[in-house]
């Protein structure tokens, strides 16, 4: 798609809004009349997903042009090479020796090339280096927690950090007070752990052995898909246990050494409201707001979608070039699938600086163990790469219940 189209989504979204406040006003106005038009309530729900759908298409050429900018990239010597040739041999007919030899050709190069190109006895080898990068910058480009999260790749099982409690104290005192003890600060650590995350797409041998096609491009594909779909569920969800520790699970103060991330009632039973989402706006620190954004799932932003100011306009925008998202009370708009809907109790929505308050751990290495014999005659590609994640700073974030105000 070019610039011309790009263009052309934008003015289509915006004309598209145009026309939902319009029939919005007149559907509220009918309303306030004390008569309901379904042919215009209806008209109102079309606009307002065609407006989604606006939107989600700008967003799938945004994900485009970045994947353009985003290849393979190619290894930085001789043995790397050897070795992502040897792996293609071992991916279309299982030749192992020849990864055997690349690997004892890696060991001779030295503690750098060894570092980055090893197998373990199970039979199991970790793809080239440039293949793994391909999945992991595909994997940042489709997924929108990896977007917005800070993102650390470690080498070991795990990540610990050190959390000070803030507990020193102090006091004011005349000339020749006492001084008595003070309380001081202690350390709390969390660990943040690695789960696997795995895929197992399959191709007949025939396929392996006569395509000419990139059979590389392809596994990436299929295992770019299956990571993030599942990556998707446990950012937002996950308990903690083989798979990373969700941002909606902080809800209590043990979560985390410095609490549970606050919450924010939308003063409303069952709805969100607009001074709700004003005031979880303004409940976060001045000092967190320069990068804060509002994450939600498409439903919720379609209700966002109706709600005003005290002026009378609406408090959510689209975004006016491509690649800019769409804003709330003039803060970017993240949609993450797996965010709740609203209803009674529920946290549909999470306000705050994510590249402070929530990191993705990445574990070194993608590993493929080939299966010719469980599924025959299919081959079987056993993709594994082990992914941690958490919240690392809950007071940059804040969570809006689907409450009233007590």
């Amino acid at each position: 798609m070019d610039a011309t189209e790009i263009k052309s989504l934008i003015e289509d979204q915006g004309r598209a809004f145009e026309a939902f406040k319009a029939e919005h006003n007149a559907a509220l106005a009918d309303v306030k009349k004390g008569t309901t038009d379904v042919v215009r309530t209806d008209k109102v729900d079309r606009i307002n997903s065609a407006i989604s759908d606006l939107q989600s298409a700008l967003d799938e050429q945004a994900v485009k042009l970045a994947a353009m900018q985003t290849g393979a990239q190619t290894g930085d010597n001789k043995t790397r090479g050897e070795y992502a040739k040897a792996f293609d041999r071992f991916f279309r007919k299982g030749d192992e020796a020849g990864i055997d030899a690349a690997i004892e050709a890696a060991i001779a190069a030295g503690p750098k090339a060894a570092m980055n190109i090893t197998t373990p006895a199970d039979g199991g080898y970790t793809a080239p280096l440039e293949w793994d990068r391909t999945i992991t910058d595909k994997l940042k480009i489709v997924s929108p927690m990896r977007q917005i999260a800070s993102v650390i790749t470690i080498g070991g099982n795990g990540l610990s950090k050190l959390y000070n409690d803030r507990a020193t104290a102090s006091g004011w005192v005349g000339e020749s007070a006492a001084r008595p003890e003070t309380t001081t600060a202690k350390f709390a650590e969390v660990k943040f752990n690695t789960g696997e995350i795995y895929a197992n797409p399959a191709a007949t041998q025939r396929l392996l052995d006569d395509s000419e096609l990139n059979l590389e491009s392809w596994l990436a594909g299929e295992v770019e898909a299956e990571f993030a779909y599942q990556e998707g569920v446990a950012f937002i969800s996950g308990n903690g246990t083989d798979k990373p520790k969700g941002i909606l699970t902080y809800t209590t103060a043990p979560s985390h050494p410095w609490g549970a991330i606050p919450i924010v009632n939308s003063n409303a039973a069952a709805a969100l409201t607009t001074d709700g989402l004003i005031d979880l706006v303004y409940d976060l620190p001045s000092e967190r707001t320069p990068n804060a954004r509002f994450t939600l799932n498409r439903k919720t932003q379609g209700a966002v979608r109706k709600l005003k100011d005290g002026q009378g306009n609406y408090i959510w925008q689209p975004g006016l070039v491509s690649g800019q998202p769409a804003t709330i009370l003039g803060f970017p708009v993240t949609e993450l699938a797996a965010m709740p809907d609203i209803a009674a109790d529920a946290i549909p929505i999470v306000f705050g600086d994510f590249a402070r308050g929530y990191l993705v751990v990445d574990r070194t290495g993608t590993r493929i163990l080939r299966d010719p014999y469980t599924n025959k005659p299919f081959v079987q590609f056993y993709t594994t790469k082990r992914v941690g994640g958490g919240v690392t700073d809950p007071t940059a974030l804040r969570y809006h219940k689907v409450a009233v105000n007590p």
